[in-house]
């Protein structure tokens, strides 16, 4: 499969430009760069997370001192569902824990149950606005440069969710933060739904592929519309065999289409494991791929 390399997809899709995009809200020149940087998703940890200290259990204000000593790793992506608290005490704490071990927090992904912000009755939606709104003031207290409303199960009016998408974008901007879209809900089987959404929202919406949320039949070519258009990505790995093999899907492939559509990071590892224990280990096994894909990439 050919990938269009970022320019050119940021330049045009069909026939209609997109250079409005290639300049997020978000772009801060006092934020570090993140090219290389990898991270976490904290949604890689809700079986395993408490809100105490417990034997094989992770609090989340550890995390950032376990990614500094054990793991090599610096980017750090929320979901809010990990958050035990928006309160502002517990919100500054673990920034305050992050900036200590060097690290940055970069995105909220905001997965509250039930919300749809391009529901077709205005109640629902004004609901989901309401409290994707609160979400985005959490997320500027944290020091976030982007936020992730869920797109929903089902497939909208494209009108409401471009208008949706507007008015958070509009709310956020003042807070040099960003909205990103992510193949997941109705999206992770339409190749063409990235690209397609981000035409019709305009400037401010960037990308955050996911690796693993596509069909199978879907995810190479939606992930060769997507990475253009990237910003973050979700480097999500299942269990790995005995062999340190991914049955699932190739992830050098997913890694490939990235690097050759122009994206260099930051790679945020999604990865499961019954234990905790086995987890911190996935991660370590996909740090050290990455960083030998990315050594070998940039000297080809």
């Amino acid at each position: 499969m050919q990938t269009l390399s970022r320019r050119s997809f940021l330049t045009t899709v069909g026939t209609t430009p997109l250079l409005w995009n290639s300049v997020s809200f978000a772009a801060d020149p006092k934020r570090p760069k993140l090219d290389n940087e990898l991270g976490i998703t904290t949604g890689s940890f809700m079986r395993h997370l408490s809100v105490e200290r417990k034997a094989a259990k992770l609090r989340l204000l550890d995390l950032p001192k376990l990614m500094r000593d054990e793991l090599g790793l610096r980017v750090i992506d929320l979901m809010t569902r990990t958050l035990a608290s928006f309160e502002p005490a517990y919100v500054d704490d673990l920034r305050n824990r992050a900036e200590k071990a060097g690290c940055i927090i970069t995105n909220l992904k905001m997965n509250q149950r039930g919300l749809d912000m391009a529901s077709p009755d205005q109640a629902t939606r004004k609901r989901a606005m309401d409290e994707y709104k609160r979400t985005i003031d959490v997320a500027y207290r944290l020091g976030c440069r982007w936020v992730r409303p869920a797109p929903g199960r089902k497939r909208p009016d494209i009108k409401l969710l471009a208008g949706a998408y507007r008015e958070l974008i509009d709310y956020a901007a003042p807070k040099s933060i960003s909205l990103l879209i992510e193949n997941n809900g109705w999206i992770s089987n339409d190749a063409d739904a990235i690209p397609n959404v981000v035409r019709a929202v305009g400037r401010g919406l960037d990308v955050s592929p996911d690796t693993g949320n596509w069909g199978d039949t879907t995810r190479y070519k939606g992930l060769a519309k997507a990475f253009p258009l990237a910003v973050t990505c979700d480097y999500k790995a299942y269990m790995f065999g005995p062999n340190g093999e991914h049955p699932r899907y190739d992830l050098k492939r997913c890694f490939q289409i990235g690097w050759d559509a122009g994206f260099r990071g930051p790679w945020c590892f999604e990865h499961f494991n019954e234990t905790l224990a086995g987890q911190l280990k996935g991660f370590v096994r996909l740090r050290e791929m990455l960083q030998r894909w990315m050594k070998e990439a940039a000297n080809a």
